[in-house]
């Protein structure tokens, strides 16, 4: 209960700080989010993470796989391999190249 009342209350000063700064913050944050992701070397290191955690992915699928074999249920088995397969592709839903 008491995590469940710091949570309300953290989210009503959140509500009234931020309708307080008003939609010029939203924008100028907008504003600073959008540069920051548009600097090339936060691109490069996002793609960079993305390519990484695509590799450590597919280590586990394999481990797994190696471990567990036959006993997957179909259901299973099929998701993962339609997921595989969507992600094949030359570039990912965020527009950066699986290289």
């Amino acid at each position: 209960m008491r995590y469940k009342l710091t949570f309300v209350a953290g989210l009503a000063i959140g509500f009234v700080l931020g309708t307080r700064a008003g939609r010029e913050r939203y924008e100028q944050l907008k504003k600073s989010a959008r540069q920051i992701s548009q600097n090339p070397a936060v691109r490069n290191v996002a793609e960079s993470a993305a390519h990484n955690g695509r590799e450590a992915a597919g280590k586990a699928f394999h481990a797994v796989s190696d471990k567990v074999g036959d006993r997957m249920p179909e259901s299973v088995t099929e998701r993962v391999r339609a997921l595989k397969e969507r992600g094949s592709g030359t570039e990912d839903d965020w527009g950066t190249s699986n290289t």
